[in-house]
């Protein structure tokens, strides 16, 4: 199985931006999708972004218009775009595989990294 590995995130002021990397362990090539998600403490965890296995894009629409998800399939590598980040956004950030060809809701990641931590002040 595929191991990934999540970084980039840090302390960031609102309105900012902030790049997260997901590094893959193998090739990112596969039949099933790939997404993140964020969780905030006392909160429920939540789809932010997927890649279906056919390349059809989702984003909540909490991050539309903000965010943008990207691969670079040369170095086994998602990304994570963020612009003008607001405080609502800080949670700890999770990308994962996905059960099968779509990730649409939590229930449809199979497995994920460790996560990173990204913090908007106000």
């Amino acid at each position: 199985q595929v191991q990934l590995a999540e970084s980039g995130g840090g302390l960031v002021q609102a309105g900012g931006s902030l790049r997260l990397s997901c590094q893959a362990s193998g090739s990112i090539f596969s039949p099933n999708a790939m997404g993140w998600y964020r969780q905030v403490p006392g909160k429920e965890r939540e789809l932010i972004a997927s890649r279906s296995s056919g390349g059809t894009m989702y984003y909540a629409d909490a991050v539309k218009g903000r965010f943008t998800f990207s691969r670079d399939t040369g170095k086994n590598v998602l990304y994570l775009e963020m612009n003008n980040v607001q405080p609502e956004d800080t949670g700890m950030y999770y990308c994962g595989w996905g059960r099968g060809p779509y990730i649409l809701r939590m229930e449809d990641f199979r497995s994920w990294g460790q996560g990173t931590q990204v913090t908007v002040s106000s």
